[in-house]
């Protein structure tokens, strides 16, 4: 009888070890206090620093971040520029019709998302996206204007800001251009292309 019990407990204390080994680590918590900045440094040498606000947006910063660490972003362009808008870019496809393996969820209102207060004025950078509230992956546009992106504020994920070389940015509009699939005036004929991003801070 004894032995059976010893068994018994053996086999017990197997199935705890193994399901405590299968549980998932916790994610470490976003920091929202800490505001991040990533250097991009632009293939003709312009560069500029854009400053991360996770108190607005934490999953989206973390996804940046870990994009920015896995140099992801080295190489690709920005392939849509609106003189007014914005400047997009992080395509994978240098097209606007990829990005990267992983989506996230939409941290923007009209997706349930209230924390997100951060307006589109000149400077943000906020996430694209499809049509899908939580399509995001890599693709991002930083806004040139106060007035005509404020429209987007609850509908995309803005989180961070240019907060030097904004002239960089802007030189983007001074390329010759061609029309997107859209009908837009918008796509640069030669390519901008992004050398580098790095976190600085």
């Amino acid at each position: 009888m004894k032995k059976v019990i010893s068994l018994l407990i053996c086999a017990v204390l197997f199935c705890l070890c193994f399901a405590g080994c299968g549980e998932k680590p916790e994610e470490t918590p976003v920091d929202t206090t800490q505001h991040t900045k990533v250097k991009v440094t632009m293939e003709d040498g312009g560069e500029f620093i854009i400053e991360l606000y996770p108190e607005y947006a934490p999953e989206t910063c973390q996804n940046f971040i870990k994009l920015v660490n896995e140099k992801f972003y080295d190489g690709l362009t920005f392939h849509r520029i609106v003189d007014g808008f914005m400047a997009q870019g992080g395509s994978s496809d240098g097209q606007g019709y990829e990005g990267s393996d992983e989506t996230i969820h939409g941290e923007f209102a009209i997706n349930g998302f209230e924390q997100n207060t951060l307006s589109h004025t000149r400077g943000v950078i906020s996430m694209g996206r499809t049509n899908d509230f939580n399509s995001a992956s890599s693709q991002f546009f930083i806004c040139y204007s106060d007035d005509y992106v404020s429209s987007l504020d609850g509908r995309y994920a803005g989180f961070g800001k240019v907060i030097e070389g904004m002239e960089v940015v802007d030189s983007f509009t001074e390329v010759q251009l061609t029309y997107n699939s859209m009908g837009e005036l918008a796509v640069p004929v030669e390519p901008i292309v992004i050398k580098s991003m790095e976190v600085i801070k």
